[in-house]
């Protein structure tokens, strides 16, 4: 599965882009955020992913669980939002 880490600076639609086209690539993937800005901007990003594959006749559903990841030799938590199709 194709995993997507997003951060606070990145822009929800840029990150939306790249969703659709792993979903449409693919047919699901992972959004890895680290940080309450991180999961708004992911969250974000879902949302506007959900109306750039509608048209297509695609449904998204989202199912949001905790990560653990290494980030500089350091494990953290992160939020993990699995994304696919109805």
């Amino acid at each position: 599965m194709e995993v997507l880490k997003v951060s606070a600076s990145s822009k929800p639609k840029s990150v939306a882009g790249a969703l659709a086209a792993v979903l449409r690539e693919r047919g699901s993937a992972e959004v890895q955020a680290v940080g309450a800005g991180a999961v708004n901007q992911a969250v974000k990003a879902i949302a506007i992913t959900r109306g750039y594959v509608a048209p297509n006749g695609i449904d998204l559903v989202t199912i949001p669980a905790f990560a653990e990841i290494v980030i500089d030799g350091e494990e953290r938590t992160a939020i993990k939002f699995i994304v696919e199709p109805r």
